[in-house]
């Protein structure tokens, strides 16, 4: 019997390459979203409606009673400083999900961010103090340390993945990658950046969901999880590989943009326990 794998968030840009990545692996998937109207099609995935701000009594049943959750769900973004993540979306989210384990729910995979991490710099990895610096950061966390504390009390398979930044095909008009691409298509010849000094770290969009993938439905939960590349890249190089894989001369316009003040200068993610579960998986 193939295993069942409901994901919320599915509409998403990361949702929809994460339908992609397992509508290519033997699995039953169900997509869920608000409006279950004009959605992508994939092999072995089928939509449901389901709002978490009216949750179903029983969510598990609602969901098809499936084996694993794959929870990517969260709004109010990309406004990292709204009050709303911690006011509404924390208390929305976690009623939600414990409601769905007291309801038989046996497996939970959840997105979290590496903004949890707050203001710190170099290889963050996960055993380091979180000091979120923005509500977005501060209500992800504490989703994660609520749903490890319930854990404790009602055993549930559970694995935390802190997504670092990801780029790629249907990412948000705001987006770098996206206003880069637009720029090409629109044969541009200069493109206005920061000035590109930020090291981050960076995961095409289609990497990131085959990760995911294979970290839900690996054996067993793993905790708190860097979901990374592990390697320390500046925007500026970022840009210019795309620059070359287009073939674009293009001429960069750096410190055309304040660098964001929301978050270091200088941080990536240490992907050791990443591997280890890898190859668990």
């Amino acid at each position: 019997m193939l295993k069942k794998i409901a994901v919320t968030g599915a509409t998403g840009f990361i949702g929809k390459h994460v339908l992609k990545a397992l509508s290519e692996r033997p699995v039953e998937v169900v997509a869920l979203s608000r409006q279950v109207s004009d959605l992508p099609q994939f092999p072995l995935v089928s939509w449901r409606s389901i709002d978490m701000a009216a949750p179903p009594a029983d969510p598990h049943e609602a969901m098809g009673c499936p084996d694993i959750l794959i929870h990517l769900a969260w709004d109010g973004l990309p406004n990292y400083r709204s009050l709303h993540h911690f006011e509404a979306e924390l208390p929305r989210q976690y009623a939600f999900l414990k409601r769905a384990v007291e309801c038989g729910l046996p497996s939970l995979f959840c997105a979290g961010t590496c903004f949890e991490y707050g203001m710190q710099t170099g290889a963050l990895e996960e055993s380091r103090s979180c000091t979120p610096d923005n509500p977005y950061g501060f209500a992800k966390h504490a989703l994660q340390q609520q749903l490890s504390f319930l854990e404790r009390s009602m055993p549930f398979s559970f694995t935390w993945a802190r997504l670092f930044y990801t780029y790629g095909p249907g990412q948000g008009a705001r987006s770098l990658w996206t206003q880069f691409h637009e720029a090409y298509r629109n044969g541009h010849s200069s493109f206005d950046m920061s000035g590109g000094k930020q090291v981050r770290d960076f995961l095409a969009v289609e990497k990131l969901a085959g990760r995911i993938a294979d970290l839900a439905l690996g054996p067993g939960g793993h905790g708190v999880v860097n979901l990374c590349s592990g390697v320390p890249v500046t925007v500026l190089d970022l840009v210019r590989e795309w620059a070359a894989e287009l073939g674009w001369a293009v001429r960069l316009n750096l410190g055309h943009y304040p660098y964001p003040d929301y978050e270091p200068m200088e941080f990536w993610g240490d992907d050791t326990l990443l591997r280890k579960a890898l190859i668990a998986s």
